[in-house]
């Protein structure tokens, strides 16, 4: 049995580990208890009554957290020529085609999210095996396949994320960093959790969401009363 490190000890007295908080206490409480000594992300767990092997019970879709998730998204797009000042000027940090393509090819994923057109997506599927195990590769339902090239590169440079159940019917993802204050931590909470509640299968049956748990990178995980949230 691993020995608990001091930090983990000092934490583990401010609350109790089975209980359900509220997620404004949560909120408050994730902040107390993290140690490290940069500036932390704070992820939500949310564990769902779904089959997520049965088509009819994936559950996946995107959102745009009010304050952001503190990160900075490094996004690359892959347009034609007319589209790449569009790009540009709405923040894209990575703009071209071929030279990019080839760039991937050889192993560079330096990148957060990438962009792109309809008329581009042929070009992609040489990527698929590369691009597709990262998460990167685009997607006409997470708004990343568009003709729309600005208006996308501004909501990923916002805060808007991708999400999808796992294996193990978990959704995980990042809704701030540490040096939050505590209501932007439980506005972003709160719109994360109502948009998965909206995306409910109908093939679902059952409780549909079983748990919810916050945390920061290398802290404990503090559970929620999900009454709390909505």
């Amino acid at each position: 049995m691993s020995k608990l490190s001091k930090n983990r000890k000092a934490s583990l007295v401010k609350y109790e580990v089975n209980k359900a908080y509220t997620l404004v206490d949560a909120s408050k409480l994730v902040k107390d208890i993290t140690t490290t000594k940069f500036d932390a992300s704070v992820d939500m767990d949310i564990r769902l009554g779904v089959d997520p092997r049965k088509a009819n019970q994936m559950v996946r879709g995107v959102v745009t957290l009010p304050h952001g998730t503190g990160k900075e998204k490094r996004v690359l797009v892959l347009c034609s020529p007319d589209k790449e000042a569009e790009a540009r000027e709405a923040g894209a940090d990575h703009v071209g085609l071929d030279d990019y393509i080839a760039k991937i090819k050889g192993g560079w994923t330096d990148i957060d999210v990438v962009i792109t057109m309809p008329s581009v997506m042929a070009k992609l599927g040489q990527l698929g095996r590369i691009l597709g195990p990262r998460g990167l590769m685009p997607n006409p339902k997470s708004g990343t396949v568009t003709m729309e090239i600005g208006n996308a590169v501004k909501e990923v440079k916002a805060g808007k994320i991708d999400f999808k159940v796992d294996k193990y019917g978990i959704i995980h993802s990042s809704i701030g960093k540490v040096s939050f204050e505590a209501d932007k931590l439980i506005d972003n909470a709160r719109e994360f959790y109502n948009t998965i509640l909206k995306l409910k299968p109908s093939a679902a049956k059952g409780t549909y969401v079983k748990s919810v748990y916050l945390s920061s990178t290398m802290s404990s995980s503090i559970k929620i009363d999900e009454k709390s949230i909505e």
